[in-house]
């Protein structure tokens, strides 16, 4: 990789690294931030918690995240995940929570809650999800790595699982990132080059219910802290180059127990149907400027209108050719951009699929002090 001024001196740290804690355990706490990042701040424990009921709520300023006024700053983090910490090692932990507002609801950024109440409302049909994060690597001027100072490489062809040099570039990150997803026991199934070149793709799951958009955020944060070491940035954006390439997509599949049992297709079918009509609801929320990507061009359906085959990907959703040669499986949809919210992905799928909740009532408790 180019030397950036960016780049952390990891070498330096790793003294620091092996120096003995005595008995001290670094948790990390992860959040989701008002605009689809991620943030984290530092605890440190007396010991290694047995599991995540161990852990302690905690707070953070949330108007310097956009996620509360300056007048009533506090927002609390609630720990629903822990994970082994690739990067200190040793018994420290990462820690994913949700976000809560001081009158006990959900905070508006807070997705994850809703979707939870889904899968357990539908855990009886065992849905399995599976999400393919697209995602491009930038250079400190935020132009794909690799890529000719203010010029294009060669037209796509070679790129797409490419191997060697001018075919694909910063496999080191991608290396990096993939081992410390499995060090930390998040569920990813495979990674590979994408159609553009500095573009790359990450597999996670099967995963059943809420766990898929947990591992998802969980390596999403991943990613950025590994290219913060290489002193590159990660980009989400669903078309960070205009003009005749490919742009980024989070694919979602989606299988429930009916579908993968023999005569399954007909539950696929049935799905379709529930689909259709509610096309522009699931587009509200399957990322910011998916129009720009949906053009109907570079394996993209029109954003416009709702189509579904066998093994198209120029439509809204995909079966795979297997799957309906065996009357059972799994359907793949190619709607959703690659930066949005795993939880509201797979939340309106299960809305749509098998109904709708009530709303909570979360009442008017008392502030916390």
């Amino acid at each position: 990789m180019a030397e950036s001024k960016t780049v952390s001196n990891t070498e330096n740290l790793e003294k620091y690294r092996k120096l003995d804690q005595k008995g001290a355990v670094l948790a990390e706490y992860i959040w989701i931030d008002g605009s689809n990042g991620v943030r984290t701040k530092t605890k440190t424990l007396k010991k290694a918690p047995k599991s995540v009921d161990e852990l302690s709520e905690w707070n953070f300023d949330g108007s310097s995240t956009g996620q509360a006024s300056s007048e009533n700053s506090d927002v609390y983090i609630r720990p629903v995940a822990m994970y082994p910490d690739p990067f200190r090692g040793g018994e420290n932990i990462l820690v994913l929570t949700e976000t809560w507002d001081p009158d006990g609801s959900p905070n508006k950024s807070n997705y994850r809650h809703d979707a939870a109440r889904q899968m357990e409302a539908n855990a009886s049909h065992h849905v399995w999800f599976g999400l393919e994060q697209e995602y491009t690597l930038l250079d400190e001027l935020d132009w794909p790595y690799g890529w000719p100072k203010g010029g294009f490489p060669g037209p796509q062809g070679p790129y797409y699982c490419g191997v060697g040099t001018g075919k694909v570039y910063c496999r080191d990150i991608v290396e990096a990132h993939y081992k410390a997803c499995i060090y930390a026991g998040l569920n990813i199934s495979g990674i590979n080059a994408e159609v553009m070149p500095a573009q790359w793709e990450f597999q996670i799951g099967p995963c059943e219910g809420i766990e898929l958009g947990d591992h998802l955020w969980m390596a999403r944060f991943l990613l950025h802290r590994v290219a913060e070491e290489f002193g590159a940035k990660i980009s989400f954006s669903p078309k960070p180059v205009p003009g005749p390439w490919n742009g980024a997509g989070l694919h979602a599949n989606f299988s429930s127990e009916e579908m993968r049992n023999p005569g399954g297709m007909k539950h696929i079918e049935a799905a379709m149907k529930k689909l259709e009509p509610r096309h522009m609801d699931h587009m509200k929320v399957y990322g910011e400027g998916n129009l720009e990507r949906m053009t109907g061009e570079h394996e993209t359906a029109s954003a416009d209108t709702f189509s579904w085959g066998i093994a198209d990907r120029g439509t809204s959703v995909r079966i795979p050719r297997q799957c309906a040669k065996d009357g059972m499986g799994y359907f793949e949809d190619r709607r959703p951009a690659s930066n949005a919210d795993p939880y509201q992905i797979t939340g309106i799928l299960m809305e749509t699929i098998y109904g709708g909740l009530p709303e909570e009532d979360f009442g008017k408790s008392d502030e916390k002090k």
